[in-house]
């Protein structure tokens, strides 16, 4: 039964991620007319909700950032390493004050700034009066580093610049710090920022992964559940520029619970990222764990992913993530390698059953 759980579950993320879905592009119109027919089967009524946004966040907050942290490093180790210790602290401190503010500047502005302007559709389907909503994106994209360099060079980053930090208070205490472990600190915090400099979006990966896994995920849900149990869908577009649409879906709306779908693969814990509290999707996936005899590991969301979940509980939505996979699986995210031909469909199986059980818990 599992086996043919699994082989449906591949079959149907093979329709989903046939090619590329670039936000706004045909293959992504293809998947939401794929998707919309299934749900009104289910007995949804279904909308397209077209929005406009900025993808200038989305295409170049994260290259930017990577640049700012590059010259931070480079400047805040050069002065440490020739006496200067006030200097390097002082520069950090302004790089991380330009990264916090601009970086939530832009993340606030993704519906409203007026460059860059493009057009995204996201995908409603309701049932009844719900009182929860599964979410996964319709969209991908590719970068030219894996996602596993991209959030490692964040966290590198980052630490390189506490480290010159802390140096430089160790200097200003009177105590010895060496040149060559000025510039040990400053090399590896450079080389740590070029991967997050080439982040730049493209479009040469199938996105079965991310999240074709995760649209398969919420459509074998859907048909698991009764057809008169009330729930909701949102499949968002332009995820992958910025939270666009989950931003866009959120204004005006008012907050509910959420469960969202991102990245689903054949090996790895099952992880519930929450954000923020996030009582009742959390209490309801930890039931339904219980009850299927599921593992879950519930953990607060990962430093450098951003997914629905999160521009979601920003907007006062209750929301968690739900995800599977290896240190492997983000190696392949954004890359040629995340095609459907490697994925088995036994988590987004397992994973169904699990969403489903947890819609249940909560509605």
């Amino acid at each position: 039964m599992a086996d043919a759980g699994a082989t449906r579950a591949a079959e149907l993320l093979a329709e989903i991620a046939a090619a590329p879905r670039p936000a706004g592009g045909e293959e992504e119109a293809r998947v939401r007319a794929l998707c919309a027919a299934r749900l009104e089967r289910a007995g949804f009524t279904v909308s397209e909700e077209p929005f406009t946004y900025s993808s200038f966040p989305g295409r170049f907050a994260t290259p930017l950032g990577g640049m700012i942290a590059l010259l931070a490093v480079a400047a805040a180790g050069h002065y440490g390493a020739h006496g200067r210790p006030v200097s390097t602290i002082g520069v950090v401190l302004v790089a991380i004050g330009a990264l916090l503010v601009g970086g939530t500047a832009l993340a606030k502005r993704v519906t409203t700034l007026p460059v860059a302007r493009d057009v995204g559709v996201n995908l409603v389907a309701t049932r009844g009066a719900p009182r929860v909503w599964v979410v996964a994106h319709l969209d991908s994209k590719s970068q030219p580093v894996p996602m596993l360099l991209r959030v490692g060079g964040i966290v590198t980053a980052s630490l390189a610049l506490v480290a010159l930090v802390a140096l430089a208070i160790h200097a200003l205490s009177g105590g010895a710090v060496t040149l060559e472990l000025w510039r040990a600190v400053t090399i590896v915090g450079v080389v740590a920022a070029v991967p997050v400099i080439l982040s730049v979006v493209g479009a040469r990966s199938d996105g079965a992964i991310d999240d074709g896994s995760g649209v398969a995920t919420v459509l074998l849900a859907i048909e698991r559940l009764p057809r008169d149990l009330p729930v909701a869908v949102l499949l968002t577009s332009a995820e992958e520029l910025g939270m666009a649409g989950a931003q866009a879906f959120a204004c005006g709306r008012r907050p509910a619970s959420a469960l969202n779908v991102d990245g689903v693969d054949d090996r790895g814990a099952i992880i519930c990222m929450r954000h923020g509290v996030a009582a009742r999707p959390r209490i309801g996936v930890a039931h339904a764990a219980q009850a299927l005899a599921i593992r879950v590991r519930e953990r607060r969301t990962i430093p450098g992913i951003l997914t629905d979940g999160v521009a979601l509980a920003n907007a006062g939505w209750s929301a968690v993530t739900l995800s599977r996979g290896t240190l492997g699986t983000l190696a392949r995210i954004h890359r040629p390698a995340d095609r459907a031909a490697r994925v088995r469909g036994v988590g987004i199986n397992e994973m169904a059953r699990l969403l489903a059980q947890a819609v249940r818990e909560i509605a």
